[in-house]
């Protein structure tokens, strides 16, 4: 699919009643809605991104820049629809969030995922992201334990925004 014909815009906070509905799907079964509260549809619109086609929900990131380390952007949660994953579309969403930062002066965006979702490694990894350092290891990743919201491991990365954006 081509990336033409998408409308890209600042979620509000009815977006998360339609993010929540398709968490489950997007993620092969897994409900991860717990981990992506309502307050992040409020407080964190400015830097986070909606993604439409044809006014049907196909990506979302949600993002925000770090109030303790200046220097850092995060984002906490990216999806695209599975139809739409391959086009470039994960990519855009990224590129977006990193000429938010890069305007406010960051230099780095950091991310976590769980190391089940290799999918999500391998897409990171692709877009440049270094995988950090962790005090154990799960399938052979770096990962930092405890991380998670019920306790579980998380796989941390650090891009930084002094090289450009990979294709």
């Amino acid at each position: 699919m081509s990336c033409s014909g998408l409308t890209f815009r600042r979620p509000i906070p009815d977006d998360y009643e339609r993010v929540m509905a398709v968490l489950p799907s997007w993620w092969d079964g897994r409900d991860l809605r717990a981990q992506l509260p309502w307050v992040f549809f409020v407080h964190f619109r400015t830097t986070s991104i909606v993604v439409e086609h044809e006014d049907v929900l196909v990506g979302f990131l949600v993002g925000f820049l770090c109030q303790d380390h200046p220097d850092e952007a995060y984002v906490h949660f990216v999806g695209v629809a599975p139809e739409w994953r391959r086009a470039g579309l994960g990519g855009d969403l990224y590129r977006r969030f990193y000429a938010l930062a890069r305007t406010d002066g960051r230099t780095i965006v950091k991310t976590v995922t769980a190391p089940v979702n290799t999918g999500s490694v391998a897409f990171h990894v692709a877009l440049g992201f270094s995988v950090l350092p962790g005090d154990e290891e799960v399938d052979g990743l770096p990962v930092m334990s405890a991380r998670g919201p019920f306790g579980e491991p998380r796989v941390q990365f650090q891009r930084s925004l002094d090289v450009e954006p990979v294709p």
